[in-house]
């Protein structure tokens, strides 16, 4: 029977690969698929991993109706068995009704991957729908880690290397964009990134940015502090010039 599987977690922890390998192995046995994707790194209508793999996939718009998308494909006679659908957190909720119309209906297998909260620890509507909808969700087992080599749990944003909790729940930028948040000048504009960290540093806002800045200050303290505390670090009271 056709199932609707959503596999969930943090950047970093091999969701693309694991879209990729299997869209690769259900080929490799005569199965025909339609890859998705929405806002990926590589760009429009792309499916990259972070190891370097990387294909085509169909562009995932607000305006996606995903089972007229398979029900077009059938009428032309390809043949559809799956779809893969990355980067799921960005679809709608309705897109992801659909998806489970698609497997309930015409038994079509949907394997989505995504991650389930923003950098503000809310659930995506879309991560949110698929927990609700999916006949299984299924947490990846490989950790990302974060900066002090805990398991990493939280995805956090940051501006110019600084941890950030506020702003739209969308926008695009990646775990290698790292910036030094020091000395911003005029006319610059602000770099965002992302990182993994772990719920104690995430809680604390102590990126690898500011753990630097700590460290380099040689500071023995028995206890850790706030980074955004730190001169330099482009937290309160310090400005950033953006």
């Amino acid at each position: 029977m056709a199932e609707l599987i959503f596999f969930s977690g943090t950047m970093d922890c091999g969701k693309s690969t694991l879209a990729l390998q299997m869209d690769y192995n259900h080929r490799a046995r005569g199965r025909g698929g339609v890859r998705f994707s929405r806002n990926d790194r590589a760009g429009e209508s792309r499916i990259s991993s972070r190891l370097g793999l990387e294909t085509d996939a169909v562009e995932v718009l607000d305006t996606t109706d995903f089972w007229e998308e398979v029900m077009v494909r059938r009428t032309q006679g390809r043949r559809v068995d799956y779809l893969i659908c990355d980067e799921a957190q960005f679809y709608t909720p309705q897109q992801v009704e659909q998806l489970a119309k698609v497997v309930d209906e015409i038994d079509v297998d949907v394997f989505a991957f995504g991650i389930t909260a923003d950098f503000r620890t809310r659930l995506f509507p879309g991560s949110q729908r698929l927990i609700e909808l999916a006949d299984r969700v299924q947490v990846l087992q490989v950790e990302a880690l974060c900066w002090c080599g805990r398991r990493a749990t939280h995805n956090a944003r940051t501006v110019d290397g600084v941890m950030v909790t506020e702003g739209a729940q969308v926008v695009v930028g990646d775990v290698d964009m790292v910036a030094d948040a020091a000395a911003p000048e005029a006319g610059h504009v602000p770099v965002v990134g992302y990182e993994t960290l772990c719920r104690r540093h995430f809680m604390r806002r102590v990126t690898a940015h500011g753990a630097k800045l700590m460290a380099q200050q040689d500071q023995l303290l028995p206890f850790e502090v706030d980074a955004c505390l730190w001169r330099g670090s482009g937290g309160p009271g310090e400005p950033r010039g953006i």
